[in-house]
């Protein structure tokens, strides 16, 4: 029987939880496995780590603590911005989520810390930040 070694494109079902059981992701949401080619940096480093080894049909659950998967929460990354780059008629919340253009033009999701009068403050940490991820995981196939 082969096993998942680095350079290997193979299929993967999954699902990421949260350590009080929320699911944030998984193949079933998407629908379908995941494809990926094993090393690439498509995945935390840590889990395509502890993929490789694995055989067809083996499953396996990695706790990956915050410094593994998206590093610990950072209050420096609070900023805060005037109201007025928002729409008048949007409605902000704290909680809610929208895409950001930063200066190199990529687009990232940014939370809605807390709203004052005039200023919105925004949490640009990762949005699993600071969380331990639980992933259950098993490999469907290697591909050819």
């Amino acid at each position: 029987m082969s096993s998942v070694k680095k350079g290997d494109k193979i299929k993967l079902e999954y699902e990421g939880v949260l350590e009080d059981g929320t699911v944030f992701d998984s193949s079933d949401l998407k629908g379908c496995p995941l494809e990926f080619k094993v090393g690439s940096g498509q995945l935390l480093r840590k889990l395509e780590d502890a993929i490789i080894g694995m055989n067809i049909g083996e499953e396996k659950e990695i706790v990956l603590p915050p410094e593994d998967a998206y590093g610990e929460h950072k209050p420096e990354f609070l900023k805060e911005i005037s109201k007025n780059y928002f729409p008048a008629d949007q409605e902000i919340e704290p909680g809610m989520f929208f895409m950001m253009v930063m200066q190199d033009g990529r687009q990232t999701p940014v939370k809605v810390y807390s709203i004052s009068e005039d200023i919105v403050t925004i949490d640009l940490n990762h949005p699993l930040a600071g969380k331990t991820l639980i992933f259950k995981i098993k490999v469907i196939e290697i591909v050819c």
